[in-house]
């Protein structure tokens, strides 16, 4: 159940003072190149929701010359599910795509911590999209877009101090996140791989001028790298919603709480 060859690394020692600005774009699109070339086997599996860091990724294992396939899921009206769908066929990439519903979600939400632990909507909510994932899967690695949205400012909470909550996201990244899916993954047997985190990456993209991350859109600096690289520019600034509301997750589970009259969080300790 592989992850990473240099993960868990530790990241505070990857601190440092610097703040860099200059010719940021091109340093910053060689090391996501390097990330991705050094983690795609010949075939992969792709999480795909048709946001920046996933279609970025699937651009790269192309420009690579390696073989993928693309997985969404989602209910049928979910934006994650029409934009993938969207940008796959414009760019005649192979997907796959699981439609969930209602009942589906019930299910999966047991399934999910049962083999996790974590009850919080938003870890269920990612974990439900990752476990539909790895069960349609028929390759061994799983590639995702986690630590995009660390390294790049790409959360509300980044509006303030970027630095400082970049960092505080990182630093809670393991325990938050990678052990969620790492579970997931280890139940299917299956790997997963992160490119953006990358220890190289990591180490760079934290000395870039914090401005630089933020502007009209989030995560603009990687946005610039994407199109430097070839992306078209309507893939590179699709605004995307995080997982457990692009492809309504989220609002499944509270529809399913308020049917018991709870909160989704009351609803979830009861499962």
């Amino acid at each position: 159940m592989e992850l990473n060859e240099d993960l868990p690394f530790a990241l505070q020692e990857l601190k440092s003072e610097e703040n860099l600005s200059e010719n940021v774009v091109d340093m910053l699109s060689h090391l996501l190149v390097d990330a991705v070339d050094k983690r795609v086997d010949d075939k992969v599996a792709i999480a795909f929701s048709g946001g920046v860091d996933s279609t970025l990724l699937a651009y790269l294992s192309e420009k690579l010359d390696r073989e993928f396939t693309l997985y969404t899921v989602g209910f049928a009206d979910s934006k994650d599910v029409l934009a993938a769908q969207t940008v796959a066929d414009m760019m005649d990439w192979s997907i796959k795509v699981r439609i969930i519903d209602l009942e589906d979600v019930e299910v999966l939400v047991k399934k999910v911590i049962s083999i996790t632990g974590k009850r919080d909507p938003v870890s269920v909510g990612v974990g439900c999209v990752m476990y539909c994932v790895l069960e349609m899967m028929q390759e061994q690695v799983l590639l995702t877009g986690l630590g995009s949205e660390e390294l790049f400012a790409g959360y509300e909470r980044h509006k303030g101090d970027v630095q400082a909550a970049c960092w505080d996201g990182l630093l809670h990244i393991w325990e938050r996140d990678i052990t969620r899916d790492l579970s997931l993954a280890g139940h299917f047997g299956k790997e997963i791989r992160l490119p953006f985190m990358d220890k190289e990456l990591i180490s760079y993209a934290m000395k870039i001028d914090p401005a630089l991350k933020v502007g009209p859109f989030k995560k603009e600096i990687l946005r610039k790298a994407a199109v430097n690289l070839g992306l078209r520019e309507e893939f590179a600034y699709r605004k995307k919603s995080a997982a457990q509301y692009g492809s309504k997750f989220d609002f499944a589970l509270e529809k399913l709480a308020k049917k018991k009259g709870l909160s989704k969080s009351e609803y979830l300790l009861q499962v």
